[in-house]
């Protein structure tokens, strides 16, 4: 077997405590909330003027749109202020600056990138590759959002990353968005919510219909139901929140990539967006969209979930549904295969399983593709991002877990026509943690959530520990004639 050696790059991408989020501060209670208003209220206007241009002195320059975020926070609390209450700008905006604080996004690890072609690439160099590396982004209480780089691979494959902007900001919700009956209501099948109860909530509704509709026939048959049966109360509770945790966001036009940051917004996601594995898929008719997988969590549970953008703009958020759906590392394959779409995972938490569906957001069954052979993967096996096509099979790069729970990076290679033949794989991972990259926020790790060729070349971005994030580089030659 020919061993491959893999080129460490200079260029890390380290955790920057500086880059701050502006973020609504959530009160346990309404009482709480309105007492802070009371306060607020029964201070003299000099005072409002001082203590306001003192936050906007402090605060204004280390985010965009401050002023339109505080005033965007008042009126959420407005509710606690006494009805036709006549309010000066300054002491709204400070009323606003009472319920609103900074999140450092970045305050422990920047880590588990992936990479795909930019969706731009206009105005390059000959054979320069504009990118996109998708990044997990962690800080207080553990809690993890998606954020963005940009940057550039030249014709001798040199890794340029673009330097970030300062500022850090958050999409808007799109309002209206419109749910499909037909699937919704397959969802709920899956989701073993269908039935009698069921059927009332959505009785009356059109065959596409918007959260608003959905949230009226939900709350109006809850209250049917009140007194009679709690049960089918709480049906149409998990029918609301289901439906909350598939959304649209919208970034603004002029933020730059750097800017824009997905951060939990759902029951599902509140303790974190985990390990997003974005891939660019070729549609049948030409098309390309970017898709990710990633893992939500609510601080006890663990959910494969989806990610659909055109654009890196407008992002919709969608559950998986099915038995197939489990575990973490589930990973698209960039185009239908046979027909049929297809992704890799690990639903028993130590194999890599192979699953096919007729739809995206459906995963019925997964077939056994690989077990850990060798001792660096004797403890669990799992992919590193989507497959990559290449004339010799779709090449994948893995992770195995051995002793002491250390991570290595490996690869194996399947059959292009029928991908539950694995035709080939590594004796010896590409990537072991070396002495600068055993020490993080979990040693003993190297990990990524997606890599692609540039050429002949196979580029990896992968983590260091869980801290922060480098990339490496290798022939795709090595890579297959390597292959047991």
């Amino acid at each position: 077997m020919k061993t491959t050696t893999v080129q460490r790059t200079n260029v890390i991408l380290q955790p920057d405590r500086t880059r701050v989020l502006l973020r609504p501060f959530l009160l346990v209670n309404d009482e709480r909330a309105c007492k802070i208003c009371a306060q607020v209220l029964a201070l003299p206007e000099s005072e409002v003027h001082a203590l306001w241009e003192q936050v906007r002195a402090e605060f204004s320059e280390r985010h965009a749109k401050t002023r339109e975020f505080l005033q965007r926070r008042f009126e959420q609390v407005r509710h606690c202020l006494p009805a036709g209450r006549k309010i000066s700008e300054e002491r709204q905006l400070l009323l606003g600056a009472h319920f609103s604080h900074e999140y450092s996004l970045e305050a422990a690890a920047l880590f588990n990138p992936s990479i795909v072609p930019h969706p731009d690439q206009s105005d390059l160099p000959p054979d320069t590759l504009r990118f996109i590396l998708s990044l997990r982004a962690t800080g207080e209480g553990h809690i993890s959002s998606i954020t963005f780089r940009t940057g550039f691979l030249d014709a001798g494959n040199n890794i340029k990353i673009n330097a970030p902007t300062r500022y850090c900001l958050e999409p808007e919700q799109m309002p209206c968005v419109s749910y499909e009956k037909e699937l919704f209501e397959r969802k709920l099948q899956e989701l073993g919510l269908a039935g009698d109860s069921s059927r009332k909530v959505l009785e009356g509704l059109g065959d596409s219909f918007t959260l608003d509709e959905l949230r009226a026939h939900a709350d109006h048959a809850a209250t049917q139901f009140q007194a009679c049966d709690q049960a089918a109360v709480a049906v149409a509770n998990n029918i609301l929140t289901f439906a909350q945790s598939n959304y649209e966001v919208q970034f603004a036009a002029d933020s730059r990539l750097s800017e824009r940051v997905l951060f939990p917004t759902t029951p599902a996601q509140r303790n974190g967006i985990e390990d997003a594995r974005f891939v660019l898929f070729h549609n049948d008719d030409g098309t390309q969209t970017y898709y990710a997988t990633y893992t939500a969590y609510d601080g006890r549970m663990i959910l494969p979930q989806f990610i659909e953008t055109p654009d890196f703009l407008h992002f919709k958020f969608i559950t998986l549904n099915g038995p197939a759906v489990q575990n973490k590392g589930m990973a698209l394959f960039p185009r239908k295969i046979n027909g049929q779409y297809a992704m890799l995972g690990r639903q028993d938490y130590e194999n890599i399983y192979v699953m096919f569906s007729d739809h995206l957001h459906f995963w019925h069954t997964a077939q056994l593709l690989l077990q850990p052979k060798f001792p660096w993967e004797f403890i669990q096996m799992g992919n590193c991002g989507s497959p990559i096509e290449t004339e010799a099979g779709w090449l994948v790069i893995s992770h195995g877990v051995g002793a002491l729970r250390k991570y290595c990076i490996g690869a194996f290679l399947l059959d292009l026509a029928d991908p539950t033949k694995v035709i080939g794989r590594l004796r010896e991972p590409l990537i072991t943690p070396n002495e600068n990259e055993r020490e993080g926020y979990v040693p003993n790790v190297v990990y990524s959530c997606g890599s692609f060729l540039h050429g002949r070349q196979l580029i990896i971005p992968y983590a260091m520990s869980d801290y922060a994030t480098t990339f490496a580089t290798l022939p795709l030659d090595d890579v297959l004639a390597a292959m047991e």
